[in-house]
């Protein structure tokens, strides 16, 4: 039977705007408060879905969430009318505003971690909504995320949802930004990879010091056991705490892997060797054979590596065996990075194309290619199991463009987002989306 790993892109919603609401993360604060463009942005996303598409991958498409979130903005102590509390957290405080009004769903890669059926105990896909308790603009994103999820994947003989894990810092989870898995085959067994940047109740494991490290060690280890994982197909890693603290506030940001290839930069972890070998003795056990790629501090700097998002990009296998790298515009701008990518794709390795692709209003607010995007390995049958709505197509694709075209603005500054007509125009596009992709009522004004 044959498997596919599918990646479901998250539809950028209404709302993108530059709040500058991610202490950590470059990007988004050296661009806090700039004038953005929510219809750019949605067209830039859809354009690289439709283009993978079109060169044979398995696409899909996640829903934005509904925004402003007035029923968060409700829970902090403003009421009346839908309107007047958009007014009176616009007059009182703005910052819980523009919280409320993020559009950071849109990189999906948070949304959730994924186990594929060959990996858990039961023989089903797992999925954990990720909690994102580090941030409250990103916290108030999980109900809606597994609704949304339970949609796309419904059918419980296949699928198995997993609640968020505690919103506590403790538990601090951020889905699959990292989680990478290992496997010779999609449809075959392989070994998951789990990258955390401290530990919560074991100090023993060093922790940064100017910036937060998201992850949290007893997460992933909880994640691991709600999918029914094999301790011998897990690995554990830890984030360098170094380069956490220069801007690195994902795994993948810094690393990215596919099949049997891990792509990652000489900084990125602690005890690198320990961890390569762990990975390659248990991927050998489930008839893999583990390859690394490791770009050297002298080619591409940490600083480098943050600003072009080179890491923060799509590996992709093809059917000869040889991987296509799905990079942002920034990489091609800078250098040194662009230097280093001809070099790789020139030396006939792994790694035998690159292509670019203009994401900037996703860059500028601190997200590229693998940000956007929730990777579901996936076998026929499984494929089959999922709402076929969700799955792009030419005319699907034609019919979301009209959607952004007849519903997004294409200007939104923070003043934007205390007009009331900004909610009224949001949900009604939502309330057309969950048709178009035959979602049901997944929104909290669809189901109050």
């Amino acid at each position: 039977m044959k498997s596919y790993e599918v990646n479901f892109d998250g539809l950028v919603g209404p709302t993108h705007n530059y709040g500058g609401l991610s202490y950590g993360n470059v990007a988004s604060q050296s661009n806090s408060q700039q004038s953005s463009n929510p219809k750019e942005a949605a067209l830039q996303g859809l354009a690289k879905m439709k283009a993978l598409m079109d060169m044979g991958f398995q696409q899909g498409v996640l829903a934005p969430q509904e925004r402003p979130d007035v029923a968060a903005l409700r829970r902090l102590g403003f009421g009346g009318t839908d309107a007047e509390v958009i007014e009176r957290a616009a007059k009182d405080a703005m910052p819980l505003l523009v919280a409320s009004c993020s559009a950071s769903s849109m990189w999906v890669a948070n949304a959730a971690t994924v186990s594929p059926s060959a990996d858990t105990a039961d023989g089903r896909v797992h999925f954990t909504a990720a909690n994102l308790n580090c941030k409250y603009h990103r916290s108030i994103e999980h109900p809606t995320t597994s609704r949304v999820l339970g949609a796309m994947f419904a059918d419980q003989k296949h699928f198995a949802h997993h609640a968020a894990l505690p919103a506590v810092a403790q538990f601090g989870d951020e889905g699959a930004a990292n989680h990478t898995r290992f496997c010779r085959e999609y449809g075959e067994a392989g070994v998951e990879f789990f990258v955390f940047g401290r530990s919560a109740f074991d100090n023993r494991y060093p922790a940064p010091q100017k910036y937060p490290a998201r992850q949290t060690l007893e997460a992933s280890q909880a994640v691991a056991r709600l999918h029914g994982l094999k301790d011998d197909g897990v690995v554990y890693a830890q984030q360098s705490p170094s380069v956490i603290d220069q801007g690195v506030f994902h795994n993948d940001v810094i690393a990215v892997g596919n099949g049997e290839v891990l792509f990652y930069h000489e900084d990125a972890f602690l005890e690198t060797e320990q961890m390569l070998a762990e990975l390659q003795s248990k991927l050998a056990k489930v008839g893999g054979k583990f390859q690394s790629i490791c770009v050297p501090r002298s080619a591409v700097t940490v600083e480098d590596a943050v600003r072009s998002y080179l890491f923060n990009s799509q590996l992709l296998s093809r059917p000869d065996g040889s991987m296509l790298l799905i990079v942002p515009e920034e990489c091609h701008g800078n250098e040194r990075v662009w230097q280093y990518l001809q070099g790789l794709t020139s030396s006939g390795g792994l790694i035998r194309e690159v292509k670019v692709f203009d994401l900037k209003q996703s860059m500028q607010n601190g997200g590229g290619p693998a940000c956007l995007r929730l990777r579901v390995a996936l076998n026929e049958t499984e494929l089959a199991a999922v709402n076929q709505g969700v799955i792009m197509t030419a005319p699907l694709y034609g019919t979301l463009t009209e959607w952004v075209n007849k519903h997004y603005r294409d200007r939104m500054t923070e003043n934007d987002l205390a007009d009331p007509q900004l909610l009224l125009e949001c949900r009604t596009a939502l309330d057309e989306l969950t048709q178009i992709l035959k979602l049901g009522a997944v929104y909290p004004f669809q189901i109050n």
